[in-house]
């Protein structure tokens, strides 16, 4: 029988990693750290919903996980004030928990556990069993030890402080995670107590509990420390940090990805990368990133929410950031060295961007050039634009943006101002200095130093804003 899945995530605890930390930094920890590698860890389980225990920090970290994505399970909080031990805060999660369910218990500062580790253990459960995730430690000082009877049956969790030298001699050691048949734990949980040296209320309790009602107690042994590592100082978060960028890279390369050093690597969202990708050192990967075939990027690059076509080279020192609108850059596009790509960013084929240039929000057709010193806002070009060094769109006139539109063909000399909203018509050429406030026709030469240079088939004079 399948038995629905619930997941309690512990967050209200204040350890060495909280003691000077604002309210701005714990929802940064909540959002983009800890916790969130936790609650996407449920998501992969499909859990029915999922159970933040919070209390220090409550607000902050309440408002900082309360937006969830269409494909994560549900969110409940609840809050625990006083803090009186872990068995305690999971008391407070009682009311929300159905009867039916498999509950698993996790750590919000154990970040890198992994699904098919919870899931072993979730089928270890069964729905009428008591199941824990241990580890076999050489130095397990400061977690609780598993006592196990003369035929290795789990009996009891003993913590740190209440053991005897005999049970602290032991090496197996309780993770904190756990997975129970809601109706039991329940049942455990109203009947713990604080008779300990912390006079807490321990949730490893539950185990003794389990033993004496006759419920197998298994424990789901693994080797791999880190799935189990917490964190309570900047050292070890650092540390834990390391560890996990280690994996991302070691995946990667092991799908193909070329990274000039592992070590030297940062993905702190998703990346996809297709066939024969190149990485430089000092890269960081933020947000949601696909990387086409052939795709090489550069030393220190930012990368964030984008997708890069097959074959663009994007050159050292680069930063492109798409926050809600993404970043597009099309098959065979050069970016950069020092180029800046932000929201709205359309880049056609074999599209080049070179050093100093800013894009926002504007369309590049494909063949566009950009290459020195240029700003595009709120612009649309078109195929085979050469925008010269130091020309700017200006596309804000202090209460509105509008937009510039330069069609194909057209070639705008250095130094020159765009003054939105203006479209430059196609085949027409914009002459080194000039300040453009009004539409020009196709074909025409305009303003080169404030004096107005016409074609033939251009007659119609243009004022020059002073």
């Amino acid at each position: 029988m399948n038995h629905p899945l619930d997941i309690v995530i512990m967050a209200a605890g204040k350890g060495t990693r909280m003691k000077s930390a604002t309210p701005k930094v714990l929802q940064k920890l909540a959002h983009q750290g800890l916790v969130q590698h936790v609650l996407d860890t449920a998501a992969q389980l499909q859990a029915r919903k999922v159970v933040v225990i919070t209390g220090h920090g409550a607000e902050q970290v309440e408002a900082a996980l309360a937006v969830a994505a269409e494909t994560q399970p549900r969110r409940e909080f609840v809050r625990q004030m006083p803090q009186l031990g872990t068995g305690h805060a999971v008391q407070q999660a009682v009311p929300v928990l159905d009867d039916d369910g498999i509950v698993v218990i996790l750590s919000g500062d154990v970040p890198l556990t992994q699904a098919d580790t919870v899931q072993a253990l979730v089928q270890q459960c069964g729905g009428d069993k008591l199941a824990l995730l241990t580890l076999r430690m050489e130095n397990p000082f400061g977690y609780g030890r598993i006592v196990r009877d003369a035929y290795d049956n789990v009996e009891r969790i003993v913590e740190q402080k209440d053991g005897t030298p005999d049970e602290l001699a032991v090496k197996e050691i309780y993770s904190g995670i756990m997975a129970a048949p809601a109706r039991l734990l329940k049942q455990w949980l109203g009947r713990i107590d604080n008779n300990n040296a912390q006079n807490e209320y321990y949730l490893t309790d539950v185990v003794k509990l389990a033993v004496a009602d006759g419920v197998p107690v298994l424990a789901h042994v693994i080797s791999d420390a880190v799935q189990v590592a917490g964190v309570n100082s900047p050292l070890q978060l650092a540390e834990l940090e390391r560890e996990y960028q280690k994996r991302q890279a070691e995946r990667l390369m092991g799908d193909g990805v070329r990274l000039r050093d592992p070590a030297r690597f940062d993905l702190r969202g998703t990346l996809s990368c297709g066939q024969d990708v190149e990485i430089d050192v000092n890269c960081v990967f933020e947000g949601s990133v696909k990387l086409g075939s052939n795709v090489r990027i550069g030393a220190n690059c930012v990368l964030a929410n984008c997708e890069i076509g097959d074959g663009a080279v994007i050159h050292p020192f680069t930063h492109i950031d798409g926050e809600k609108l993404g970043v597009r850059v099309g098959a065979g596009a050069l970016i950069g060295p020092f180029a800046r790509l932000r929201p709205g960013a359309d880049l056609g084929e074999e599209v080049h961007i070179g050093n100093f240039v800013e894009v926002k929000n504007s369309t590049l057709a494909k063949g566009a050039k950009a290459n020195h010193l240029a700003y595009l806002g709120d612009a649309t070009v078109g195929e085979r634009v050469n925008y010269g060094a130091g020309s700017i769109t200006a596309n804000y006139d202090g209460a509105n943006k509008h937009r510039t539109v330069i069609e194909a063909d057209v070639h705008i000399g250095s130094n020159s101002v765009l003054v939105a909203p203006v479209t430059i018509g196609a085949g027409g050429t914009v002459g080194a200095g000039s300040t453009i406030g009004r539409d020009t026709p196709p074909n025409a030469l305009s303003v080169v130093r404030g004096r107005l240079v016409q074609k033939e088939n251009y007659q119609r004079p243009v004022k020059i804003k002073k």
